[in-house]
Order: C-alpha cells, then structure tokens, then sequence
C-alpha cells in the first residue's frame, strides 16, 4: 500500500471526523483535561505522604514517592484513553491511543513497582542506621538487578502486546541468567542470605548471638555484603559467610524475655527426714526474698555421696543483675544453717591394716640363742 494513499485518507478521516462530531470532541477534551488535572492533584497529594509518617523509610513515604514518579505522559495518555471512545474517534486514533497506553502503562507499572521493592527494602533497614558500606553496595546491586528485571519484564510485555514473537528473547534471557548465576552462585548466595537477613531480622547490628549449637557466640557488629562479622568474647572478629550464618540454629541473646539459672548440690545420707521435707519451703523462700521465680527446687534423686537436689529460678526481664547467683546462694547458705543443714562433699577413708615384722633366719635366731 502506498503509505502517501494512507496518510491522505487517516487526513479525509479526520477532518471529517472533526467537522462531524466537533460538539463531543470538545466535551471529550474538556473531559480529557479535567482527568488530567485531577491526576495531577493526585500526584502532588501523593508526594506530600512523603513528608508523613516516621522518616523518609515509613510506608506513608513509600507510597507517596512511588506515586510521586507518575510520569505526565502516562497521565496523558490516562486521559486520552478514557475519553477516546466517547468521540467516536476513527479506528486507526483509537488502535494508536490504546497501542501508547498500553505501553505507557507498562513502563509506568514496572516504575512503580521499583519505587516500592527499593522502599520495603529502606522501610526493612530503618533501624540499621550503623550498617558497613559493604552493605549499602550490596543494596546498590540489589536495586541495579531489580531496576534490570523489572524493565526487562515491561519489555517483554510491551514487545508481546505489539505482535512481536518473544519467545526467542524470554529464551535468550533465560539461557543468560542461568549462566551468569551459575557463575557467580556463591556470591549471590551470599548477596541474597544478606538481603533475606535485613528482610527477617534473625538479628540486628548490636544482638548478642550464639551459633553453631554454641560453639561460636559474641556480638554482631556489621552485615556486609558477602559475610557478617561477629565480635567474640575474647575480643577477636569473627567473620562469617552469611549464607553459612543463616543455616545454622541461631540463638539470639538479647531479645530473650527472661532467664534461668540451675545450682545443684548434695545433701548427705546422714540428714533426718523430716529435713529433706523441709528444704523445698526453704529453697523457696530463699529464691523469692530477692525477688526471683522459683521453677523447681527439690530431690533429683540418690548419688553415690548423697541425695542429689537442684534449684532452678527464673528472672522477671531479660537478664539478672551481676550479683543475683551470689545474693541467692547466700540466701540459701544463711537458711541452710539457721536449720543446721550441711551439703555432703566427697570424702575418702583408708584402712591401714598393722604391719607384722617378719621372722629373722635361722641364723640369726641361732646366734642370738648362743648370745
């Protein structure tokens, strides 16, 4: 088809279409500029939840500043394509505005859903204010690969919605993403235990933690990029791959509610009855005066040097003070001896049988006879 022969009669089209319609083209217009204003009302009211809310990482800012990127050639075309069909515009007009739309939309949705995956990803870090530089380029690299996938995938369906074969990119694209994740798998290991960590919080900068089933324990200082490093009792850093971190058992110390701590002693064989009945009352006691919860404090049963008891008590916050173990056995030794109660010890007797001088020889008896 000659494309002048097309372009002359979309031009008679036209002008037809306006000198027949000129009434509702205007009122479609006017609507059209209407829709327009109030999405920009819209997008201004929008970029004032910015200002709400607790901080630039708070959802009222996410949402406002992912609304806030509203592109003016997505609310054009927004208005174009509600007001199009009210002015019977030819088909050709209506195809092109739907086509733009379409696209517009696409690009518009993928940029929307940036702004907020890169909010839930600050609105998740909001009390990570001392994370290491290694980190913050972690999430640098994490915004690069979503801003790349997401405008990817809005490619893909824009090229889709157009007519054009895409099985052949969605193939190459696949083919290329597997090879680059095989090739660097333990990086992005890594890069994604860092991100599921700032996403789930097993811990936080400052947690005292214990891993391994105990074997490791101190405090976490940083969460980088590739390892988390961990400052230990002695004093020494501890840096650790955070895919490795996350599979062990993670037993975080600070935010337990309470704790508990266990004695055990021996009381001797030689104890009266009614004194093995009387120490429960006086465990308890001892542990409640300073201001404790009893969990269990009484028999375990028969050792070879005595009866075998344990008291377990339990704080009412997080920790006990540096003093409780030695306010509470105190307690304990002051009730014990007001009672006359003593704790057995191992002890240890030996039976020396009396030694026998043995007979002199015969000799010698013989020469002392003479003598």
């Amino acid at each position: 088809m000659d494309p002048r022969f097309s372009f002359d009669r979309m031009i008679d089209e036209a002008t037809h279409w306006i000198g027949a319609n000129w009434l509702e083209i205007a009122i479609a217009t006017a609507a059209g500029a209407a829709i327009y204003l109030l999405l920009n009302l819209v997008r201004g009211w929008s970029v004032k939840l910015c200002q709400r809310g607790e901080g630039a990482a708070s959802w009222y800012s996410i949402l406002g500043r992912a609304f806030g990127r509203t592109g003016q050639i997505f609310m054009i075309l927004v208005a174009a394509r509600l007001v199009v069909g009210y002015a019977d515009a030819p088909a050709w007009l209506t195809t092109t505005v739907a086509t733009l739309f379409t696209i517009s939309a696409v690009f518009q949705g993928a940029l929307w859903a940036r702004e907020v995956v890169f909010g839930a990803i600050e609105h998740r870090m909001r009390d990570q204010e001392h994370n290491s530089r290694a980190l913050m380029s972690a999430l640098g690299i994490i915004r690069l690969l979503v801003t790349i996938s997401l405008f990817a995938i809005a490619l893909v369906v824009v090229l889709s919605n157009l007519g054009v074969n895409v099985t052949g990119l969605v193939t190459g694209l696949g083919i290329g993403g597997i090879a680059i994740g095989l090739a660097a798998q333990g990086i992005f290991a890594d890069l994604f235990a860092a991100l599921a960590i700032l996403f789930d919080r097993p811990f936080r900068i400052g947690d005292s933690i214990s891993y391994d089933k105990g074997a490791g324990s101190g405090t976490v200082e940083s969460i980088g990029l590739k390892s988390t490093r961990i400052r230990g009792g002695p004093g020494e850093e501890r840096i650790i791959a955070n895919k490795k971190l996350l599979d062990f058992e993670i037993l975080n110390t600070t935010r337990r509610l309470r704790n508990r701590f266990k004695f055990e002693f021996v009381i001797g064989y030689a104890a009266a009855p009614e004194v093995i009945l009387k120490i429960p009352g006086l465990l308890k006691d001892a542990v409640e005066s300073e201001g404790y919860t009893l969990i269990h404090g009484g028999v375990n049963g028969f050792v070879s040097s005595g009866i075998s008891y344990d008291v377990e008590f339990e704080s009412k916050e997080a920790d006990f003070p540096a003093d409780a173990r030695d306010r509470v056995t105190a307690a304990i030794l002051s009730r014990f001896r007001d009672n006359d109660i003593s704790f057995a010890y191992p002890t240890q007797v030996n039976l020396l049988a009396e030694k026998t001088k043995p007979d002199p020889p015969a000799q010698v008896r013989e020469e002392s006879g003479r003598a």
